[in-house]
């Protein structure tokens, strides 16, 4: 059972506007698109609904596309894009200490695949246009970052 630490409660999330994206495993594509966001999916221990609803609003709703002017100033809906969510429980690697990083603050894979299920469906009640990896699987995930532009999101809104 992991260790619950204070580092553990928030939810995570790497957020990249692309041109393309696609998964695969096993050596079929599960996912692809064009045109939209990337999000890496970072579950921790103690994550709530609270916390997933503020992500999916977040990436849904960030102002990360050009407009007329050439201004990040559109909306993933707005431009009418995809978005492919990647659970990643790496994200919440420790590499702190020593050389081996910790994922103590992960969310356990039993827990975390309900929730993960649980924020995609979320998002797709909010934006209709939703992809997913595979939860738990060795996936390899193609893409072309536009810009490139990558956000940092948790939902304790420490960045």
């Amino acid at each position: 059972m992991p260790r619950f630490c204070g580092a553990c409660t928030f939810m995570r999330a790497v957020v990249q506007r692309v041109s393309e994206a696609s998964v695969e495993t096993g050596g079929k594509t599960v996912a692809s698109m064009g045109r939209g966001v990337v999000a890496l999916i970072g579950l921790g221990v103690g994550d709530t609904g609270t916390d997933m609803e503020y992500i999916a609003q977040k990436i849904i709703n960030l102002r990360i596309f050009d407009d007329a002017n050439g201004v990040m100033n559109l909306t993933l809906g707005e431009i009418d894009g995809g978005l492919l969510l990647v659970s990643q429980f790496t994200l919440y690697g420790d590499a702190r200490k020593g050389r081996r990083p910790s994922y103590s603050c992960a969310m356990p894979p039993a827990e975390a695949a309900g929730k993960f299920a649980e924020f995609t469906a979320l998002c797709r009640s909010i934006y209709p246009k939703v992809h997913e990896g595979v939860f738990g699987a060795d996936m390899s995930l193609q893409l072309i970052n536009e810009g490139p532009v990558t956000i940092l999101l948790d939902s304790s809104k420490l960045f």
